[in-house]
């Protein structure tokens, strides 16, 4: 390493004096939980907002660790809650503006994988484009 080069994140911003933290790193704190993804995922592609919807389609979720990442992702407005006075009582969660916002990070994370890992993701290896593989609806994840 040489005296010009960067030795952190911040050293590569030209403005670091306005920032307190890595934006990237800010990011990865807010989604990086366990399941916080595959809720946001599920939510944005699937259409998923019941609880047991989401309990059902995320690889070995528990309702412990599924319930705690909902309230934090309400906390952090990604999600809302509503309940409706119903007998049994029915409770919805939809992605909010902010929330929304994350699906591009979505669609780039699948373009990577798909692009790069074709081999773990596909059967055949072969790699793929966004639209080769979702419906239109998806590609906006892009």
């Amino acid at each position: 390493m040489t005296a010009d080069e960067p030795t952190s994140v911040m050293d590569c911003c030209s403005s670091t004096d306005m920032m307190k933290c890595c934006p990237i790193d800010n990011t990865f704190k807010i989604i990086g939980k366990k399941f916080t993804i595959h809720i946001i995922r599920n939510m944005a592609i699937m259409g998923h907002s019941r609880f047991n919807q989401l309990l059902d389609s995320i690889e070995d979720a528990n309702p412990k660790t599924l319930s705690a990442r909902l309230k934090e992702m309400e906390k952090a407005k990604l999600i809302t809650r509503t309940v409706y006075d119903e007998v049994p009582i029915k409770v919805e969660y939809q992605l909010t503006k902010k929330g929304e916002d994350l699906k591009g990070i979505l669609g780039q994370m699948a373009a990577f994988s798909m692009k790069h890992y074709a081999k773990e993701v596909f059967k055949d290896g072969k790699p793929r484009k966004l639209k080769q593989v979702f419906k239109k609806s998806m590609i906006a994840l892009n």
